[in-house]
């Protein structure tokens, strides 16, 4: 299954090597750590997790994860992505490219065992892709995500402010 187009992997490779790229699991590593420590999250799947901010932040909350798993597919030393208790895919799903979102969205459903804890940003991105693109490839509104989300999951939490939303979800039972 597809989940990122060649050429667009070498764009994404290219934008982590901005330090100001990936850093939106920082601000929400306090929120992970607390689904970690009430629902005793013991592995935890990282997709996208570019240079791996998540982690440093869930460090710095005290949380000590048994399997940690990063998936990112500009870093292709990650490997593929794996199944774990808890997935978390933070400030990426509207990078992806439109037409594969699905796959994306899909693949998502069947690493996750236990819980998905997923953000979504709405709105253009402050950064462009090199090809001159707004590195939000996806701007649609919650509602347009949410038909995406439940033909796979059932949304258990979701928090919405303007421009943004974050949601925890449940795997459908297959």
């Amino acid at each position: 299954m597809q989940v990122i187009s060649e050429d667009y992997r070498k764009l994404q490779k290219e934008l982590h090597l901005n330090p100001q790229y990936g850093v939106a699991s920082l601000h929400y590593a306090p929120l992970v750590a607390n689904l970690i420590r009430g629902l005793n999250i013991k592995s935890l799947s990282d997709y996208g997790a570019g240079k791996k901010n998540l982690l440093k932040g869930l460090t710095r909350e005290g949380i000590a994860l048994d399997e940690y798993y990063p998936y990112d597919p500009a870093f292709i030393e990650y490997g593929d992505p794996k199944s774990a208790d808890l997935v978390c895919c933070i400030d990426v799903l509207e990078h992806i490219e439109p037409e594969l979102i699905d796959n994306v969205i899909r693949q998502l459903s069947e690493i996750t065992k236990e819980f998905g804890f997923f953000t979504v940003d709405t709105r253009p991105a402050t950064k462009i892709l090199s090809d001159g693109r707004n590195a939000h490839l996806i701007q649609q509104p919650n509602s347009w995500w949410l038909t995406k989300f439940v033909k796979y999951f059932d949304v258990l939490h979701l928090e919405s402010k303007q421009g943004s939303f974050w949601l925890v979800v449940k795997p459908i039972l297959k």
